[in-house]
């Protein structure tokens, strides 16, 4: 396992305002491009999922040529271009195992090889490339831009609930071994606020209310591990961001971290099982 070089951070009085600017414009971003939809925002998906990918590829093999990133990098434009298509789904699928094993292969062939990182390379592809699927169909819904809303509004309801809570009340860790400054208050805290937010979402648009309550609970437990599972990859590799992309956020997948567990989820219970968090029952 090669160890991560410790990043120089900004001074710490800059990190609370860099984060807020960062996040506000981060967030306009994904507004703005969800409310337009086509190729603007299979474009930021796409240049999302791209960085992300740089992040993962780094972390894994620090100071190498990215050249796993060609692989999975081309399987996720693809995804997001067979997202569009008629029955697309499927060669989607297989474009992101294509990329997986191509990645799994080309890390094979490093040397001195090491057989630990291999797996990891190619898990990428699927911890981006799913999650970049699942945004583009959702939004190819016919109303798309409102579901991605909700899936938005849920996830940010719970990191800001996390963070206010887990900072005004404390008390026990969640998970000290993975990240040492989550608390079950935030946890807590984070799924209550994204179950009201998402409620009042829902409320507003006319839909049924203990539904998107639900609905928001669901998405936050789904970001939350997401949120965990990436703490868990950093202390494989031993670092602490996956990259300084973002100002007071860290690396792409530091700030997308919770989305990319959640957009499966959410594309699974919408399109598996018909769950509609707008009206509580698809059209």
């Amino acid at each position: 396992m090669t160890e991560t070089q410790p990043q120089p951070s900004m001074p710490a009085r800059l990190e609370l305002p860099a984060r807020a600017v960062s996040g506000v414009v981060m967030g306009v971003v994904a507004v703005a491009a969800v409310a337009w939809g086509g190729i603007l925002f299979s474009a930021i998906v796409a240049a999302g999922a791209i960085a992300a990918l740089r992040e993962w590829h780094r972390l894994v093999s620090p100071g190498y040529f990215l050249r796993e990133l060609i692989p999975t990098g081309l399987a996720t434009i693809a995804v997001v271009w067979l997202a569009h298509i008629p029955d697309g789904v499927a060669p989607a699928l297989v474009a992101i195992l294509l990329g997986a094993g191509s990645a799994a292969l080309l890390a094979s062939f490093r040397r001195p090889a090491k057989l630990w990182p291999i797996p990891w390379h190619g898990l990428g592809a699927f911890y981006v490339g799913l999650p970049a699927l699942a945004f583009v169909l959702l939004r190819d819904e016919p109303r798309g831009a409102l579901l991605v809303g909700g899936l938005f509004v849920a996830v940010w309801t719970a990191d800001t609930g996390a963070l206010f809570f887990g900072r005004l009340i404390g008390g026990p860790k969640l998970a000290p071994d993975l990240s040492p400054n989550k608390t079950w208050a935030g946890f807590l805290g984070g799924t209550l606020a994204a179950g009201a937010g998402e409620a009042l979402y829902v409320g507003l648009l006319g839909g049924a209310v203990p539904r998107g309550a639900a609905f928001g609970v669901f998405l936050a437990l789904a970001g939350h591990c997401g949120d965990l599972f990436e703490s868990w990859v950093k202390r494989q590799f031993r670092a602490k961001n996956t990259g300084r992309l973002i100002p007071g956020h860290g690396g792409m997948l530091d700030r997308i971290d919770s989305l990319l567990f959640a957009a499966p989820a959410c594309a699974a219970l919408i399109f598996l099982s018909g769950f509609d968090p707008l009206t509580g029952g698809r059209s």
